[in-house]
């Protein structure tokens, strides 16, 4: 089976498509929004969004990652769980980056 090919046109009819509607939806917000203040109860939400968008993204990424196919592996769940550890107790999104990073390389230098 061969695969479908994709021409110069189309490729960039779907970039100019993409860009256009990823800037409308921040004009949404930013030009129509951006002047009025918010209801108290709306902002209150809204500071939980890093909060639950952070550990969405990066939970996927340690328990199956991709480098392993899929399978789980320890290196990537000490990495996490260090990192998790120091954000927890230290408080500082710095340190607890550095520790995981520090921490992943590390381990896989190590052990690969």
């Amino acid at each position: 089976m061969t695969e479908p090919t994709l021409n110069h046109v189309t490729l960039w009819t779907i970039i100019i498509c993409l860009a256009v509607g990823s800037y409308a939806m921040r004009f949404l917000f930013i030009g129509f929004v951006g002047n009025k203040s918010m209801p108290e109860w709306l902002m209150r939400h809204l500071r939980y969004t890093g909060v639950a968008i952070v550990p969405a993204i990066a939970a996927p990424l340690t328990l199956w990652p991709t480098p392993t196919g899929g399978e789980i592996h320890p290196i990537y769940l000490i990495a996490g769980t260090l990192t998790f550890a120091t954000a927890a107790i230290g408080k500082n999104v710095l340190l607890a980056m550095a520790t995981g990073a520090a921490t992943l390389y590390g381990l896989l230098y190590l052990f690969s």
